[in-house]
């Protein structure tokens, strides 16, 4: 009993390191990039996309791969060269990450918060 106790202790602290504070994002300063979507992860604790835009490039932080599939949007939606409308909220110290609330990819938008 107290060997599990101590493995769910450690995955949860792991867990929680691995995890942004949402705080961290500016809600006051939203944003919407459209841009081209060059590299993608479907892990946990959340899915990410790399979008190129017209002004840059951003690491853009999506949902738990559990939501997002259950809003409809699969891991091949998020393939290299799809193009991408995301609003959402930019990091408050790290330029070029942002927090999306929400994603186009052709005409399915997909509710991530």
């Amino acid at each position: 009993m107290k060997r599990s106790f101590l493995l769910l202790a450690a995955l949860t602290a792991t867990s929680a390191l691995a995890h942004h504070g949402w705080s961290d994002y500016d809600a006051n300063r939203p944003l919407t990039l459209t841009g081209t979507i060059e590299s993608s992860t479907y892990t946990q604790p959340h899915g990410q996309i790399h979008l190129k835009t017209a002004d840059g490039s951003w690491d853009v932080v999506l949902a738990p791969p559990s939501r997002m599939e259950s809003r409809g949007l699969g891991k091949a939606m998020l393939a290299a060269g799809q193009r991408a409308t995301v609003y959402g909220y930019p990091h408050r110290t790290n330029a070029g990450e942002l927090r999306a609330e929400r994603i186009t990819i052709g005409d399915k938008t997909t509710e991530l918060r």
